[in-house]
């Protein structure tokens, strides 16, 4: 899990189907921009509004759209542990070569609670399992300690993907792991720092409408070539924190709506972004 994932949309047609024919050409301008791996269903993926149906399909579409050329990882995770087993012991693995999964949320479970509910997956989990801290979303911090203490406990832990956006618990969590436990940026407009830092690489939500641009910034980041690499990272950078100012994934499905690649519909609880984070973006790309 190293360079660059991107955390897929999922596209919807006009009347708010999945939108399987969009899904493939987001896939196909990924993958031929670069990016090292496919991120189903995650947090952009609007998992949380989609049946179970859906998400089977998903799944499926997007290991078939891949096709081995690139790696691919399933987001799997939720509040409810049992329903998370359940959904990890029919899911069909084949084209997918991790999990990730979101430490709990809502419930503000104890650090002893986060770490009890992912060795319960890692128990009935015959994938290797990306960790992913998001306080923001979850309303809870998974402290590096806790981190660590995962890391050391199973081989099946592989990485985290780390959105807490504090900079102590990153370097604490490089300077303490185990040698083959990666580190991942999930802040698009940080990875650049946090490659000096040490990590790995990101799982991005922008990556996924400029994968060429992106790709080739943490790729020179990966090789220490900082003054090429912050060039790109400059050139992106408004880009990077536009998307984000009406919620995610409506800035990013704007963009790519822009770009012929999907429609610019969402699923309630969310709505489109409103008129002027677009007008915004509108200048944002125009400048790019």
């Amino acid at each position: 899990m190293k360079g660059t994932g991107v955390a897929l949309i999922t596209p919807f047609t006009k009347t708010g189907e999945v939108d399987f024919d969009s899904l493939s050409k987001i896939i196909e301008h990924a993958i031929s921009g670069g990016v090292e791996y496919l991120v189903a269903l995650g947090t952009t993926g609007e998992s949380v509004t989609l049946n179970k149906e859906e998400k089977k399909q998903i799944y499926a579409h997007i290991a078939k759209q891949a096709a081995g050329r690139v790696a691919c990882v399933a987001g799997m995770g939720g509040n409810n542990t049992q329903e998370v087993l359940e959904a990890i012991k029919h899911f069909e693995a084949d084209g997918y070569d991790a999990f990730l999964s979101v430490s709990p949320y809502y419930n503000k479970p104890s650090h002893e609670g986060i770490y009890q509910h992912f060795m319960a997956i890692e128990a009935v989990s015959e994938l290797p399992i990306i960790l992913y801290n998001v306080p923001g979303r979850t309303g809870s911090n998974m402290s590096a300690a806790t981190t660590l203490r995962l890391a050391n406990a199973s081989e099946k832990f592989v990485a985290i993907k780390e959105a807490s956006g504090n900079a102590e618990q990153f370097m604490d969590l490089l300077n303490e792991k185990p040698a083959d436990f990666e580190i991942i940026s999930g802040d698009d407009n940080l990875t650049l720092p946090f490659l000096a830092m040490g990590m790995s690489g990101v799982i991005s939500v922008i990556g996924q409408a400029y994968p060429k641009e992106f790709t080739s910034m943490v790729r020179l980041g990966l090789d220490g070539k900082f003054v090429e690499a912050r060039q790109l990272h400059y050139k992106l950078y408004n880009l990077m924190k536009g998307i984000f100012l009406d919620g995610n994934p409506g800035g990013v499905k704007y963009i790519m709506h822009k770009m012929g690649l999907c429609e610019n519909v969402v699923r309630l609880p969310l709505v489109p972004i409103h008129k002027e984070p677009a007008n915004k973006l509108d200048g944002l790309m125009e400048q790019f």
